[in-house]
């Protein structure tokens, strides 16, 4: 596979059989080529959103507070490898794992920690959860009503999106059905409770990361969208009441004026999707709200700090193609977790470009270029034969289960590292321009007595709380799962009376059973 040949000179010739008024539009009207708000950053900025999350809940709350203090404006949870697929901190498969990726959060208490001096009804927190999202979500709602928030009040995302887990990333536990099921049970009481949440993030973030394409990482991410909403709609939920909570999560990648337009195309794809496949008549439910993240597969750990000007100009794509919210990278994360260095950097990309550069002046600056809004075109076309052939295998679950989605992202991936390998894409620092001695960077180091802390912890917790109240909750979650009620207020109550993550998870195992992935080669 051969990348195509970009013309060296685009002229209103390569724009024919497009139409201004059905393919481009205005800011804040359908189909929202131009972008989901009429005035969009003249009104406010960008979300600045940087994710972050290490060892217990007093370090990554320590982070928090140095964010909020340097001028971000919104948080964003990275939660440790068990805490993802549900196991404890004790639990043997955590052993050396805990607090390294992200947060180690096991209950109650280590959430109450987490966002300790922090008022969760004037922030916005994205947690970054999928398997456990539902348990995760319930924890902060739990932390919430302790601290006497008003629920209408909270604001965020749960990212929920477990269809990427089976097809790029791994952190699954249950099988793609049953975790389906939670996912729109969080959906039906999302809507009844949490009225300013997004109850999903439909994520391209990491089939990008694993090495699609952009035109994959549009295709497949809205192929999983489809699906989250027919299974709503299956489940007897209207689709004006969910689908106006819906968010994505994509990726920003190097290919500067490519990821403008693959953003551009998105919107526009979706808009039509949600109004002419599924009936949706709120322009709320028409708009694609995304949040990006620079990307970390281009980070390289030789001459990382050169990284900064990669991520610098990823986030200006992601603004040009008009995000909601956006995380940059710290040039450090080919090596370690960012330090406090590397994490300012970054957030002060975002300040640049949102204060100095005058890309946020007008709407859509790039709008009506011809060679933009062929490639917004080119990726549209090519996505929609995506999904045309995802239908034609009966849809994303079976394309997912029969390994076909699995094997379009590594066949592109390994295109790419041909490509490197041949030197016809360079890499800087890479592949060329290299130096003879890298100069070390200070890196941030995890201290490992903090995982012998947090498994203290968790066992100290259950000791001491009352066993009856908690043997009770756990009866309810299990009642709830096997009767197909929606298993939210159970999961509530449950982590109310001191169960810990791993401890639900286990009885969803026991009910629905754990996934085994299907090799593909």
């Amino acid at each position: 596979m051969s990348k195509p040949v970009t013309p060296p000179l685009y002229t209103p010739a390569d724009l024919e059989g497009w139409d201004a008024e059905r393919d481009l539009g205005y800011p804040g009207q359908f189909p929202f080529t131009r972008g989901i708000q009429p005035t969009m950053y003249r009104g406010r900025p960008w979300t600045m959103r940087q994710y972050a999350g290490m060892g217990d809940a007093e370090e990554s709350n320590r982070r928090y507070k140095y964010l909020l203090a340097h001028g971000t404006t919104g948080l964003s949870v990275a939660f440790d490898l068990p805490t993802q697929i549900g196991f404890d901190s004790d639990h043997p498969s955590a052993l050396g794992e805990v607090g390294k990726a992200g947060v180690a959060i096991d209950s109650i208490e280590d959430m109450q920690r987490l966002f300790d001096g922090i008022d969760l009804e004037k922030i916005s927190t994205s947690m970054t959860i999928n398997s456990t999202a539902s348990i995760l979500l319930a924890l902060y709602v739990a932390v919430a009503r302790r601290n006497g928030a008003d629920l209408r009040k909270l604001s965020g995302t749960v990212q929920n999106d477990i269809l990427k887990e089976y097809i790029s990333r791994g952190t699954y536990i249950y099988p793609p059905r049953q975790a389906m099921r939670i996912v729109t049970d969080l959906f039906a009481w999302a809507n009844q409770n949490l009225p300013q949440w997004n109850t999903i993030s439909i994520s391209g973030y990491h089939m990008r990361e694993a090495g699609s394409t952009a035109v994959q990482e549009v295709a497949f991410t809205l192929a999983n969208a489809v699906t989250y909403v027919q299974a709503a709609l299956d489940a007897g939920l209207k689709v004006d009441d969910f689908a106006p909570r819906i968010s994505f999560f994509f990726n920003c990648h190097n290919n500067f004026l490519e990821e403008v337009a693959k953003f551009r195309a998105a919107r526009r794809m979706w808009a039509r999707l949600m109004r002419d496949r599924f009936g949706a008549r709120d322009v709320r439910s028409l708009t694609l709200r995304f949040h990006t993240q620079t990307a970390g597969s281009t980070l390289m750990a030789q001459q990382p700090e050169i990284n900064i000007v990669r991520t610098a100009l990823q986030a200006l794509a992601a603004v040009l193609g008009g995000t909601q919210s956006l995380h940059t990278n710290g040039f450090d994360e080919a090596l370690a977790l960012p330090t406090e260095q590397a994490a300012r950097i970054a957030l002060r990309s975002q300040q640049i470009i949102a204060y100095e550069s005058g890309a946020a002046q007008t709407v859509d600056p790039l709008g009506g270029s011809y060679y933009v809004e062929a490639l917004t075109s080119q990726i549209e076309s090519a996505a929609n034969a995506y999904l045309q052939k995802i239908e034609s295998l009966g849809g994303m679950l079976k394309a997912i289960e029969s390994g076909f989605v699995q094997q379009e992202i590594q066949n592109a991936a390994y295109d790419f590292q041909q490509r490197v390998d041949r030197g016809e894409a360079v890499l800087v620092g890479v592949n060329r321009f290299q130096i003879d001695e890298e100069k070390p960077v200070p890196l941030q180091r995890v201290d490992p007595a903090l995982e012998a802390k947090q498994v203290a912890s968790v066992r100290a917790l259950r000791a001491r709380r009352d066993r009856k109240k908690w043997q009770a909750a756990m009866a309810g979650v299990e009642a709830a799962a096997r009767a197909g009620e929606n298993l939210m207020p159970s999961i509530i109550s449950a982590v109310e009376n001191f169960a810990t993550v791993g401890e639900i998870s286990d009885t969803l195992r026991k009910v629905f059973g754990e996934y085994q992935e299907a090799v593909v080669v």
